[in-house]
């Protein structure tokens, strides 16, 4: 399992390759990249700054997939989620899961998202034409890891 908060961008193609590299029992890789957008809520942004808690935000990411593990047959994963400034257009958060099979490898990489998108301790101010905000988690991502519960 591999888990980064990082300023550095990353390598959709090479962090999946890294998964995959020397196992045969793996069938199927599958991954989520989420981009910074240049607008939120109808108003532009130019820019997004995201901090976390160093130490606190891993440790929760690996929670995050250890529950994933138990749910499905996931063989390892890849959460990466940058931090500090970004610009729109660049990449912000990957999520790759390595199983056997495609449903687990599906079912897993987009229940980490879930979850990370509700659960792992981030903060998010974008930069607007009318000056800096932070942003709050959306209900819709509150309704999306709802489905997961017991």
């Amino acid at each position: 399992m591999k888990i980064s908060v990082q300023s550095e961008d990353f390598d959709l193609g090479a962090e999946c390759a890294a998964l995959a590299r020397g196992r045969t029992d793996i069938g199927a890789v599958a991954s989520f990249v989420g981009l910074v957008r240049d607008a939120n809520d109808g108003t532009d942004i130019s820019r997004m700054t995201l901090e976390h808690y160093p130490g606190m935000t891993e440790k929760s990411l690996a929670e995050i997939v250890e529950q994933a593990r138990g749910r499905w047959e996931v063989i390892d994963a890849t959460v990466i989620h940058r931090v500090g400034e970004l610009k729109p257009g660049d990449n912000i958060v990957l999520v790759a899961v390595a199983s056997a099979h495609r449903g687990d490898a599906f079912a897993a990489c987009e229940f980490i998202m879930d979850y990370l998108k509700t659960r792992a301790p981030f903060w998010k101010k974008e930069e607007t034409s009318e000056g800096g905000r932070w942003v709050d988690a959306r209900e819709s991502d509150d309704l999306a890891a709802e489905k997961w519960k017991d």
